[in-house]
C-alpha cells in the first residue's frame, strides 16, 4: 500500500454503528463495563480512546512501526519520553534542538538529576566521544530546527545498539513522508503533530512511535501515569489533516526548493540553510536518507536591525511561531523559539541575531517571492 493511501485508510473504518467513513469523535470520560473484569477494550479516557486509538494505529503505519502513542502537546511527548530515564542518567542530544527541548533538559530534568550533553550530532565522532557510562538515550533532530543539519541516522543507531541506547529522533520537519528513522534502525519517532502533520494550525498534539513492545508498554504506563494524553477532538482534527499529507508535502517540498535558489541569490541575504541546496555540507545526506528536503528554510540577513526591518515589512508571510501549517510563517528564533538560550550559545550554533526561519506555505510561490522581495528590498 502507497503512502498517499496509507494516509487516507490506514487503521481507518467506516463506524459499525452507523457507517460514517470518518472516525468519529469519541467524547466521554468513561466507559460502561459489562460487568467486573468485562469490558469492550476501554476502561478511562485518561488511559484510551477509541479516536485516539485511530490515531495512534495509524501514525504506526506510516512510520513503519508497531505502536503509536498521542500526546496533549510535541512537549508532552517529548517530557513522558525521558521520564523512562531515571536519575543519574545522561543524555546526548543534538546542540541545534528546538528551543523548549534544551529549556526541559537544563531548566527542569536537571531538577531530577538528569544530565545533557548537546552537541553536533552531525559529527559521529562527537557523538561517540559524548557518551558516558551513564549515558542512556541518544536524543537527535534532523533536519534541526532552526539551522537544518542533517544527521546521519544509519550511524547513530548502529552505534546506539552497540551502546545499548535508547536512540530518539524527532521526524517533525521531515514528516514520515519524507523520511522514516525506524527503517534505519532507530529506536523511537517523535512527533510535534500540531505541525506538518494537522498542517492547518488548529491543534496540539504530539506523537511517539516505536517497534520495541517492553518500552512501548513502560511508555503507555507513564502516559497513564503522567496524563498529558491528546483529547479525542485533537485526535480527530490530526486524522483529518494527516489525510492530504502527501499532497501537501509536495507542495511545501516544491515551494521551499524555489524560494531557498531565490534567497541564495539574493545580495542581502548572507546564508541560507536548507538541505535542499547543493551548497548544504549535508546535501548528499540528506539526498540517502530522505525523500525530499521538507518545507524549512533559515537564513541570514546579518544582524538584529536587518532582521526587524525585513520582519516588518512581509505581508503574506505571517510572523508566527509554530510551522508546518499551509499558510507561510515566519519567525526569529533568537528572540522567540530560542530566546531562553543564551547569547553566546546560540551564536556557537549558527543561531545568529540575523537568523530568519521560514516555514513555506502551500501557497503560489510566485506570491511568496514577491512577497519575499518587497521585504528584502528595504533592508
Amino acid at each position: 500500500m502507497g503512502f498517499s493511501t496509507k494516509a487516507i485508510h490506514a487503521a481507518i473504518e467506516p463506524d459499525p454503528t452507523y457507517g460514517s467513513i470518518m472516525t468519529p469523535i469519541h467524547l466521554t470520560s468513561t466507559y460502561v463495563q459489562q460487568e467486573l473484569g468485562k469490558n469492550k477494550g476501554y476502561e478511562y479516557a485518561r488511559v484510551s480512546n477509541p479516536t485516539r486509538t485511530v490515531l495512534e494505529r495509524q501514525i504506526a503505519a506510516l512510520e513503519g512501526g508497531n505502536e503509536g502513542l498521542a500526546f496533549a502537546s510535541g512537549m508532552a511527548a517529548i517530557s513522558t519520553l525521558f521520564a523512562l530515564l531515571k536519575s543519574g542518567d545522561h543524555v546526548v542530544a543534538s546542540h541545534n534542538v528546538y528551543g523548549g527541548v534544551y529549556r526541559l533538559g537544563q531548566s527542569i530534568l536537571t531538577n531530577f538529576n538528569l544530565d545533557f550533553s548537546f552537541v553536533d550530532t552531525t559529527d559521529l565522532d562527537t557523538v561517540r566521544k559524548s557518551v558516558r557510562p551513564n549515558t542512556r538515550m541518544i536524543y537527535i533532530e534532523t533536519p534541526t530546527n532552526p539551522t537544518m543539519e542533517i544527521t546521519h541516522l544509519a550511524g547513530v543507531a548502529a552505534y546506539a545498539k552497540k551502546k545499548k541506547l535508547i536512540s530518539v529522533v524527532d521526524n517533525t520537519f521531515a514528516t514520515p513522508y519524507l523520511q522514516n528513522p525506524l527503517e534505519f534502525g532507530i529506536d523511537v519517532v517523535v512527533h510535534s503533530a500540531t505541525k506538518y502533520l494537522n498542517g492547518h494550525s488548529d491543534m496540539l498534539g504530539g506523537l511517539i512511535v516505536l517497534n520495541d513492545k517492553e518500552t512501548s508498554e513502560r511508555l503507555r504506563f507513564l502516559q497513564k501515569s503522567i496524563g498529558g494524553i491528546m483529547s479525542p477532538f485533537e485526535a480527530w482534527m490530526c486524522l483529518r489533516g494527516i489525510k492530504t499529507l502527501a499532497v501537501r508535502m509536495d507542495r511545501h517540498n516544491r515551494n521551499a526548493v524555489d524560494i531557498a535558489e531565490f534567497l541564495a541569490k539574493h545580495r542581502k541575504v548572507k546564508k541560507v540553510n536548507f538541505p535542499g541546496l547543493v551548497s548544504h555540507p549535508q546535501h548528499r545526506l540528506a539526498r540517502k536518507q530522505m525523500r525530499g528536503f521538507g518545507g524549512m528554510i533559515s537564513f541570514d540577513l546579518g544582524s538584529l536591525d536587518n532582521a526587524k526591518s525585513f520582519l516588518k515589512r512581509v505581508r503574506l508571510c505571517a510572523l508566527a511561531e509554530s510551522l508546518g501549517g499551509v499558510e507561510t510563517l515566519i519567525s526569529h528564533p533568537a528572540t522567540m523559539t530560542h530566546s531562553f538560550i543564551s547569547p553566546e550559545q546560540r551564536k556557537a550554533i549558527g543561531i545568529t541575531d540575523g537568523l530568519v526561519r521560514l516555514s513555506v506555505g502551500i501557497e503560489d510561490v510566485e506570491d511568496i517571492r514577491e512577497d519575499l522581495k518587497r521585504a528584502l528590498a528595504a533592508v
